[in-house]
């Protein structure tokens, strides 16, 4: 659907400049020349932002403000000053209005400021959908299982849900930790506010500090305008911090002090904003020994260490693998518009065997492969992908003649690593010695399978 865009203006030439400006940008306009005008258009019809002039004849901007903000709190308002009159404009955004810009106007200006009001409609709108799901999605049904380590989990989201203290998550990559942290904040008293998550890791350094806390207009060079950071927009919510111990020192003194101050100052600013936001954390780095190693602040890790969650890998508890197998193919099914309704004993066998190193997120991605490619309503081996079969048929046949003479730790060595090496070669095989599409396949790096490859004496053998 279109963005729908309201002038509210009396000037005639202003308003037309705005709407041949906005129209170019694709957008669905509407101009009017008074605040009464205004605001019958607004009780009759949606639109996505209003502009609105400060300074008109009869009603003004401050007067259609306030009623525009009774019809619909929640409406995104851009006031329109005359160059110089930013004290008015900063008094309308402190009366509900979402932001400003001055006569005349820049386009580019102009075009970011809409973007940025459209944005955050966007995000509103997630977030009331996720409101909404709360008690279908969040009451900790996204987190299957029943075995004695998940329901320990389970107990420990209860106790803190409740309240405001820090926790972090640890675990490896795969185990749910985003889960965790969604179930920790949709259980909480802040569930009607925002979650606001964001990974450290995927983000540069250069960049993360002005993700995190915002920045002014001309901070550095490239800021071409005021941005708005992630504890700002989490205010009175949650704000979730993945893979924190990715985080640099500078940046983690700066978290240090929200967590302490409640306060913080934007990228180029001197001025403080106060917010109030619970931290939720989650690593798969033992940070005890970054800490100990000089990689992470001692006193932030005490801080966001209040309550420690370990979640456990799908090995440790492999007793919920059929229920999350039903869980994934019920959503699969749905989905891909098909009906798998079986697995095959072997099969399930071979799942609860797997070590699944990349954990429920591995899984997942295994059955959405498996019933893709089910011809018939029961899923069986050969669904699965061929790094899973050779492993087992490995297994098996290395067990068939197993030497007693050799201490067990010996004997699963040998066993191991002669598998490891068949899996290797049926996945060179099967890409004509490519390395870089067999590291693809193996989910390895390519320098990962050349080293493989040297352990097992393979870089000697005659490639076909």
């Amino acid at each position: 659907m279109s963005v729908r865009i309201l002038i509210v203006d009396d000037d005639k030439s202003f308003r037309f400049l705005m709407e041949e400006a906005l129209k170019k940008e694709n957008y669905d306009v509407v101009a009017v020349s008074s605040g009464e005008e205004a605001l019958e258009i607004f009780q009759k019809e949606k639109f996505d932002v209003v502009t609105l002039d400060i300074k008109m004849p009869g009603m003004d901007g401050f007067e259609v403000l306030s009623h525009m903000k009774k019809i619909n709190p929640e409406q995104s308002i851009v006031i329109i000053t005359a160059y110089g009159a930013q004290k008015i404009a900063i008094e309308a955004v402190k009366k509900g209005a979402y932001d400003y810009f001055t006569k005349p106007f820049d386009v580019d200006q102009l075009r970011l400021v809409m973007q940025r009001a459209i944005d955050r409609n966007r995000l509103n709108s997630e977030n009331k959908k996720l409101k909404a799901q709360l008690d279908k999605t969040y009451s900790f049904s996204e987190i299957i299982g029943n075995s004695g380590k998940i329901l320990e989990v389970f107990e420990v989201i209860k106790k803190v849900s409740g309240t405001d203290v820090t926790v972090l998550i640890q675990g490896e990559s795969g185990t749910g930790k985003e889960l965790v942290a969604r179930a920790i904040h949709y259980n909480s008293t802040r569930k009607d506010a925002a979650f606001i998550k964001i990974n450290c890791a995927a983000i540069p350094e250069g960049v993360l500090e002005s993700e995190l806390f915002g920045h002014e207009k001309g901070a550095f060079t490239d800021a071409s305008f005021k941005k708005i950071g992630r504890f700002e927009i989490a205010n009175h919510g949650t704000i979730f911090l993945d893979e924190i111990g990715d985080m640099s020192l500078s940046t983690q003194a700066k978290v240090l002090r929200v967590l302490q101050e409640k306060e913080f100052e934007r990228v180029g600013s001197t001025q403080s904003v106060k917010v109030d936001v619970r931290i939720v954390t989650a690593t798969n780095k033992d940070l005890f020994r970054c800490v100990k190693d000089g990689e992470f602040r001692e006193d932030l890790y005490y801080r966001i260490n209040v309550v420690s969650l370990n979640l456990p890998a799908l090995r440790e508890r492999r007793e919920d693998i059929p229920l999350l197998f039903e869980y994934f193919i019920q959503k699969f099914n749905k989905e891909l518009n098909k009906s798998i309704h079986h697995i095959s004993v072997e099969t399930m066998e071979l799942l609860m065997k797997y070590a699944w190193p990349g954990n429920i997120r591995e899984l997942e991605n295994v059955l959405q492969r498996a019933v893709v490619l089910a011809e018939k309503d029961i899923i069986t081996n050969n669904e699965l992908p061929f790094y899973i079969r050779c492993l087992d048929e490995g297994i098996k046949m290395k067990t068939e003649t197993i030497d007693f003479s050799k201490s067990l730790m010996d004997t699963v060595k040998e066993i191991t690593d002669d598998v490891e090496k068949q899996v290797i070669l049926k996945a060179l095989n099967k890409t004509n010695w490519n390395r870089t599409e067999t590291a693809k396949i193996l989910k390895i790096s390519r320098k990962s399978l050349f080293n493989k490859m040297k352990k097992c004496n393979l870089l000697e053998e005659e490639e076909p």
